[in-house]
């Protein structure tokens, strides 16, 4: 199997060669093959995500195990870790022994900002897309995250009375414009704390 298969694009997290060990398919034999297949297995979540109750309720959303089900939705047909927290470091995210502990303190700080959804904090928009930047700050997973956390937040988003985002309206997982935009944007609230380009750009 080509090597270039596991390259990912900038910005992106490179497979652990344990965690690249653990691709399903036995077809996949270029990049473009693994895309084909996580981008069907996405869509397949999707479609399972929009009419699943425990995604549509921002109080079962907002668990542990409801976001691991999502992300096993998301990859599982493709790699036997879909679902599981990473368990070395990476180039991003928070050491892997204290991914558990940060999930939990996110998720329930959030519930706490969705309690009353007449009285947010901030927009609709700006707790959904706060939390996807502390979702993919946190990088629970061996890969998958920025996709996952959108996913997420769509589905937060919606769950307390917003539209699911556009996402600057391109495919962020092949390099150009849109995402080195969208990492821009995560810098800036890395850095500053400032959410309006990435509210800007998830409307775009």
């Amino acid at each position: 199997m080509a090597a270039d298969i596991f390259q990912e694009a900038d910005g992106a997290t490179p497979l652990d060669p344990d965690d690249a060990a653990g691709l399903r398919p036995t077809w996949i034999a270029t990049r473009a093959d693994l895309n084909a297949a996580e981008q069907e297995n996405i869509a397949r979540a999707v479609v399972w995500a929009s009419s699943s109750r425990r995604m549509s309720s921002p109080g079962l959303l907002l668990t542990e195990e409801s976001l691991k089900v999502l992300h096993k939705r998301m990859f599982g047909d493709v790699w036997r870790w879909a679902g599981t927290y990473r368990q070395h470091d990476t180039n991003l995210g928070a050491h892997w022994l204290y991914i558990a502990t940060q999930v939990r303190e996110l998720l329930a700080d959030v519930l706490v900002q969705t309690a009353d959804p007449v009285r947010l904090p901030w927009s609709a928009d700006e707790v959904a897309l706060r939390f996807h930047h502390r979702l993919v700050s946190i990088h629970p997973f061996p890969n998958g995250n920025g996709r996952h956390a959108r996913l997420a937040a769509d589905l937060l988003v919606h769950g307390i009375g917003g539209s699911v985002f556009s996402w600057g309206s391109e495919n962020l997982g092949a390099p150009g414009e849109a995402r080195q935009a969208y990492l821009e944007a995560l810098r800036r609230a890395d850095e500053a704390f400032d959410y309006a380009p990435l509210m800007a750009f998830a409307r775009s």
